[in-house]
């Protein structure tokens, strides 16, 4: 018997710890403690600019580099263990007279999530490559340079992780939905 909305939980569909969940959860592990050094760098900052009129150079800029950073880390681990955040207000409604409705619907929308962050990749890729190729530097110029590569290629890869972690629920769901009778 197919579940009704309210009693299926996306995050409760067995997974399959090993290969990709577990490489993804290891990027959102990078990704906290990233998150715990670029806290320590701003107290750092706040500290020295507040007591000792010395400011550490830079970190304003590299704390907004690194909120993106962190973001396409974690972004994978949080689609593949079902806490990307979503809205499903409309699903509970029709989720107890129409359940495969419901089904066909998260189906809808992991392959819809695989094909914007396969499109988010397929653009950031030009940028990276621009970036490697032309040497890009954010900072300034003489005081401090930190090359721009990396937090672009975390764009790309993590977008690219991103369209696999979607893919991954369509079998999924499919066989939780259809499979099941």
């Amino acid at each position: 018997m197919t579940q009704s909305i309210d009693e299926f939980d996306i995050a409760a569909l067995p997974m399959n710890r090993s290969g990709f969940q577990r490489f993804f959860d290891t990027l959102a592990a990078i990704g906290t403690v990233w998150i715990f050094a670029l806290m320590l760098l701003i107290v750092a900052d706040v500290l020295g600019r507040n007591f000792f009129n010395q400011p550490i150079t830079g970190v304003a800029e590299f704390a907004g580099r690194s909120v993106v950073g962190i973001v396409f880390l974690q972004l994978a681990s949080a689609i593949g263990v079902g806490s990307m955040t979503r809205s499903d207000f409309m699903l509970r409604l029709i989720g107890d007279r129409a359940p495969r409705l419901v089904g066909g619907l998260d189906i809808v929308y992991s392959i819809c999530g695989a094909a914007l962050f396969a499109f988010l990749a397929w653009i950031s890729i030009p940028e990276l490559r621009s970036a490697w190729n032309g040497n890009e530097y954010f900072g300034v110029q003489g005081i401090y340079m930190i090359p721009l590569w990396p937090f672009r290629a975390l764009i790309a890869v993590g977008s690219i992780l991103a369209a696999v972690a979607y893919a991954l629920w369509v079998p999924r769901l499919f066989e939780q939905y259809f499979k099941n009778p």
